[in-house]
């Protein structure tokens, strides 16, 4: 090698500039502590040191959360920004329906078991019942006001954020 053009993976120090097998010093796991069998903590600068202070305060974690309306201990965070929760009004709006319709196979198996027997008949009593629409649930605490929409899967929908709904209003008092 020329002395233009160093060896990179050269051992510190080496005047030669020779090759050096193995990790370099400090690669690799944390030597033991002397005696304790607790690694030691990291001296290189730059190396990440474990926080020891209080704990930082990060409002707290979510209680619950509605569609996009997230409920922490004191305050409510929704996409159009942070709302206080005291003093909140909460209210929801069914906006879904569900409908009750034979399906088309029930007929189908009408037709064809009628000829057979008469006990084809039986199949007009089956019902599909389909729920489509979304329940709206509104936010409004220290002059904001956010609005979501749930898709309704079921009937039950609206009375499962009914139930979220006055969990919510009990910790806005």
């Amino acid at each position: 090698m020329s002395e233009q053009n160093p060896n990179p993976y050269a051992a510190d120090g080496d005047p030669n500039g020779k090759y050096q097998w193995g990790p370099t010093p400090g690669y690799g796991y944390p030597q033991e502590a002397q005696g304790y069998g607790y690694p030691q903590q990291p001296t290189l600068p730059g190396a990440p040191m474990p926080y020891t202070g209080p704990p930082a305060d990060m409002g707290g974690a979510p209680l619950m959360s509605i569609g996009d309306i997230t409920v922490m201990s004191d305050s409510i965070v929704t996409p159009s920004g942070t709302m206080p929760l005291r003093g909140a009004v909460w209210t929801a709006t069914d906006m879904s329906r569900t409908e009750e319709k034979m399906p088309t196979v029930a007929i189908v198996l009408a037709v064809v078991f009628f000829l057979f027997c008469l006990l084809g008949l039986l199949f007009l009593l089956m019902k599909e019942k389909t729920t489509t629409g979304f329940i709206q649930v509104t936010v409004t605490s220290g002059g904001r006001h956010h609005s979501t929409m749930i898709p309704a899967t079921g009937p039950d929908t609206f009375h499962m954020v009914m139930g979220q709904i006055n969990y919510a209003r009990s910790l806005s008092v």
